[in-house]
């Protein structure tokens, strides 16, 4: 995956210098450019940027300012400061605000095409891994308690989101200017992702309060009702000559347990051997498991659960945004039910 490296500098001929000169690293990593400190932010906001090179010297917004900003709002990206007016005291302030590096001008661009690159190969020191499901780390990093910061990349949207957890806690989450749980929540819909680990987590504080449990469930809540909200209309003409649009794919309706039954018995017939269909959210917590689970496994998506509790019912459990429980007789025709509600 190619990153991307931000390059801040008000004087417009050193940018163009500095693209043109690094434009043989395009391998490695390409170049994206800001004239000011508040540019930079807006190109941030709306990039996976995987380093900074910045000017300390700019009108509006200079260097140091933007290096506070990156450090507090964006910790897990370095920061090289370059100038011309190299002191002491201001090399010593530069790195106690959080860059990483100091390059005086006049400088060779290859060499900072090097420091370029010693940075952003951490982003990958534990490990890259290609085509994989996101919400299989969650159980391994709880397991192992991995302190870490997790880059993706959805192979799908070609969106990129970060992840950064301490001992196995889930920090915070980043997509673009998206931060928190609503991030997390985006990120774990993913299906098949490109990930790079680094070993370490510059964020600090805490701001993802909820259960990963809790937090992967949603997730698949939400894609499932973005799914629905994406099929498409198409205009059916009755057998009198009137046209209305109708869905195409599963209907939608507010009674969810209605429909499956009205669907349930066109299928199967009135003897379908279900006695009962409710949501129960005390499922959720098992449902949740069992995403977990399957997207560890890599099994793909969950379409329901049979529960045979050895009594004189059995239970099918089918996830959505709130669990939808059939309670049907264990002699009822199980395979046609299961194969009917996995369409």
């Amino acid at each position: 995956m190619v990153k991307k490296v931000l390059i801040v500098d008000d004087d417009q001929e050193m940018l163009l210098s500095l693209k043109e000169g690094l434009e043989r690293y395009n391998a490695t990593f390409s170049t994206l450019m800001a004239g000011d400190g508040l540019i930079a932010l807006e190109k941030l906001k709306k990039n996976s940027v995987s380093l900074v090179v910045t000017d300390l010297r700019m009108p509006r917004m200079d260097g140091f300012a933007l290096l506070s900003d990156i450090m507090e709002h964006y910790p897990d990206i370095p920061v090289i400061i370059i100038t011309g007016y190299s002191t002491p005291e201001m090399e010593r302030l530069a790195q106690e605000g959080g860059a990483i590096g100091y390059v005086e001008k006049p400088f060779m661009i290859d060499a900072l095409a090097q420091k370029i690159m010693s940075a952003i190969r951490k982003e990958s020191e534990g490990g890259i891994l290609h085509s994989v499901s996101s919400g299989m780390f969650l159980q391994l990093i709880e397991m192992e308690q991995k302190t870490c910061t997790i880059r993706l990349a959805d192979k799908s949207s070609t969106k990129q989101g970060v992840l950064f957890f301490r001992d196995g806690e889930l920090l915070d989450a980043r997509i673009d200017s998206a931060r928190g749980v609503d991030a997390a929540y985006e990120i774990f819909s993913w299906d098949e992702v490109n990930l790079s680990i680094q070993n370490d987590c510059h964020q600090k504080e805490k701001k993802v309060h909820q259960e990963l449990n809790a937090i992967l469930l949603e997730a698949m809540r939400l894609k499932d009702e973005a799914d629905e909200d994406a099929e498409e209309f198409i205009e059916i003409e009755e057998l009198d000559g009137t046209k209305e649009l109708r869905l195409k794919g599963k209907a939608k309706t507010a009674n969810v347990t209605m429909h499956i039954k009205d669907k349930l018995t066109e299928a199967i017939g009135e003897r379908s051997g279900v006695e009962d269909i409710y949501q129960d959210s005390e499922w959720d917590g098992l449902i949740a498991q069992m995403i977990r689970a399957g997207a560890f496994f890599n099994s793909g998506k969950l379409k329901l659960v049979y529960l045979d509790k050895g009594e004189s019912n059995d239970l099918i459990l089918l996830p959505g945004r709130e669990t939808c429980v059939l309670r049907v007789d264990p002699k009822c025709p199980r395979d046609r039910i299961i194969n009917f509600l996995s369409e």
